[in-house]
């Protein structure tokens, strides 16, 4: 069949999409990005917000237009979605022909082939590692290495332990060379996820052991830079902290989800640590590692959240100034421990607060953006917009998609993956304008 495999939500998600795709190839299968020629179309889906799931359904309602106007045969829905609400989706959505758990997607290829309302939901206790390439890597030159499946935290407002079940790391050998296959296929990032990376290992080999794979990912040949994501702030060792310290093929970067900074909220919601033991890490680590880039995720408008705790989080955020903020609202989500709490922030109030906290974390940006200006910076290219004649590219500082971007001109022609210096002329408050250094590529 000729396939669209449509991706949604995190990049932990995208990466299931590409081992899908390769195993949809294995098995003989082609692929189309026009969703109108697809006789397949699969559409991997997110739940984890409000937005997210709306978002999957409404997708799933587009693609299902294509029965009458287009080619498709077979509507299938894989990811947290299908997970969470598999008997919903069979019943008030008949367009869908297949519906697969998240971790069931090696049955893909099945799914084609069978009959309307094939199902397929093995234990959450089951790890997928399929015996395949994967295919469509996001950019190509910077690929997502899923280290780790599931979460044991537990957050009172989260859904991801009940859709993707407990913490199960991957082995070792096999990450290892799986990032080999991705470096061979033009990957010169690789960025580590997991719902919680600093944790990898503990299931597998009795601790944890992120600092010890690092190690083994440095030594690939033509890898330059490898990025580490979603890092709780308790759980972070001594041991990575000096890995990170050493190791130059990893940027000195750290997402550390903290979520509030209120020590009451924090404890309503599940998590395992207070405002001054967060201020205390983000000291030993730019400490330890100068020039460190941090960034968070935030959560306002959480049930019972008052002025005063949006005050700890507005003055947490003005002592400590992290280099890169998200803020989103809390999203009631069914079957969760805050979903039953009171009282519920209204939703004016929570858009209010989260543009009040985005304000100032727009004023730290410029700020440290403009503390940037005259320096040189190695910049990995990411594309050209021949609209503005200029290239686009990202420092270590920032993530794809999340973080800020540089913009340069130049007469030279560069690919996507390469790493340059460049001059930084202009700040904006999250971007910067610079010109190549030199004109010659960095080490």
């Amino acid at each position: 069949m000729k396939v669209c495999l449509i991706s949604l939500g995190c990049d932990k998600n995208l990466v299931d999409s590409e081992y899908m795709m390769g195993l949809l190839h294995d098995a003989g299968h082609t692929f189309t990005d026009a969703e109108e020629e697809a006789e397949a179309i699969i559409v991997n889906s997110c739940c984890f917000i409000g937005d997210a799931k709306q978002e999957s359904i409404e997708t799933i309602l587009r693609m299902a237009r294509y029965r009458e106007s287009g080619a498709l045969k077979k509507l299938i829905v894989t990811g947290c979605l299908a997970e969470r609400y598999t008997g919903e989706i069979l019943s008030e959505l008949p367009e869908v022909d297949a519906v697969l758990g998240t971790t069931s997607y090696e049955a893909l290829a099945a799914a084609l082939e069978a009959e309307h309302g094939f199902v397929e939901k093995r234990p959450l206790t089951y790890l997928p590692l399929p015996e395949t390439t994967r295919m469509g890597s996001a950019g190509g030159y910077v690929s997502y290495l899923k280290i780790a499946e599931g979460c044991d935290k537990h957050c009172t407002y989260c859904v991801i332990p009940g859709v993707r079940g407990r913490y199960r790391s991957v082995p070792m050998e096999r990450l290892v060379s799986e990032a080999e296959a991705l470096v061979l296929q033009g990957a010169r990032e690789l960025i580590l996820v997991a719902q919680e990376t600093t944790l990898y290992g503990t299931d597998l080999y009795g601790k944890k052991s992120l600092p010890e794979l690092l190690r083994k990912l440095c030594g690939i040949e033509d890898l330059s830079w490898i990025r580490i994501l979603y890092c709780y702030p308790e759980e972070i060792t001594d041991e990575l902290v000096q890995v990170m310290k050493e190791e130059p093929k990893i940027c000195k970067y750290l997402d550390l989800p903290i979520q509030h900074a209120s020590d009451r909220i924090l404890k309503a919601m599940g998590r395992k640590t207070t405002r001054a033991e967060i201020t205390e890490r983000i000291a030993k680590l730019r400490e330890a590692i100068p020039g460190i880039a941090l960034r968070t995720s935030l959560i306002v408008g959480f049930p019972g959240e008052t002025e005063e705790d949006l005050e700890e989080l507005t003055s947490f955020l003005s002592e400590v100034r992290l280099e890169r903020v998200g803020v989103f609202t809390y999203s009631k989500e069914e079957g969760t421990p805050a979903a039953r709490m009171k009282p519920q922030i209204p939703k004016r109030t929570k858009e209010q607060r989260r543009r009040k906290v985005m304000l100032l974390q727009q004023q730290i940006s410029a700020e440290k953006c403009e503390a940037l200006k005259g320096g040189v910076e190695q910049v990995l290219v990411e594309g050209y917009l021949p609209e503005e004649e200029v290239y686009i590219g990202r420092t270590y500082r920032d993530a794809p998609g999340v973080d800020g971007n540089v913009f340069f001109p130049s007469d030279s022609s560069f690919l996507s993956g390469d790493i340059i210096s460049v001059y930084i002329t202009e700040a904006k408050e999250y971007d910067l304008i610079g010109e190549v250094y030199n004109h010659e590529f960095a080490e």
